[in-house]
């Protein structure tokens, strides 16, 4: 018996190529928006640099000499009552370390500048003491006064700044903008005639300064000018 002839298997199907996605494309950035935020931080960093220069680089400012406000309460013996007040020089040594002073075995001329106070203080024209910045065994601080006429000299082996404050402070007597020694009330102040605002204890001593500081009421005629002494 003859056999029957296989049916042919159908054809497989043929199955379509899968297509590749294409890769994914990063969104594009603006390169405006690169460049200003870069622009920004540098603005910043200029800002904080020059903010650190201008204190310069800490807070303790050793290298451009003592400017900040005097610890007057830290300070020992402090004058009590009412003026006239003495040279301060019982005590001077204890007080220098804390106005940044240091006691010198004699002048030094290296820097050397003057200026002139008046003082006033409820009404009355305080006496600025001969001695002011002289220990009990001679020797003398870069800021003092040789006589009583007010005339303040600068006298270091530097060239630092030098403040009011510092003189108040080696001399014992309190000063800030509302109090004088141990009189509260709103002071007052000048320098060669113009009004001046805020603490006088911060004022920066440049040469020939005429400095008027008064609590209570001023002078009939207010101090502009001071003659100088020649050579001073």
């Amino acid at each position: 018996m003859a056999k029957k002839p296989r049916t042919p298997a159908p054809p497989r199907p043929v199955q379509a190529p899968k297509r590749r996605d294409a890769p994914r494309q990063r969104p594009s950035v603006d390169r405006r928006w690169v460049i200003g935020g870069v622009a920004a931080v540098a603005v910043i960093v200029a800002i904080v640099l020059a903010v650190v220069l201008t204190r310069g680089g800490s807070s303790s400012n050793s290298t451009s000499g003592y400017t900040d406000k005097v610890a007057f309460a830290a300070l020992p013996n402090l004058h009590s009552g009412a003026p006239p007040w003495d040279n301060g020089d019982a005590f001077l040594d204890g007080r220098l370390p804390k106005v940044h002073l240091t006691a010198l075995g004699q002048e030094q001329l290296a820097f050397h500048i003057h200026q002139h106070l008046d003082l006033y203080v409820k009404g009355k024209k305080v006496v600025v003491p001969a001695g002011v910045g002289f220990t009990s065994d001679g020797r003398v601080t870069e800021l003092h006064t040789h006589d009583p006429t007010g005339l303040l000299h600068v006298e270091s082996p530097v060239d630092r700044p030098y403040s009011l404050g510092q003189f108040f402070g080696e001399w014992g007597v309190w000063l800030s903008g509302n109090r004088i020694g141990d009189f509260r009330g709103k002071v007052d102040w000048w320098v060669n005639g113009k009004k001046r605002t805020g603490n006088p204890a911060l004022l920066a001593l440049k040469p020939h300064q005429e400095i008027v500081v008064v609590l209570g009421t001023p002078p009939t005629v207010l101090p502009k000018s001071y003659d100088f002494p020649p050579g001073t």
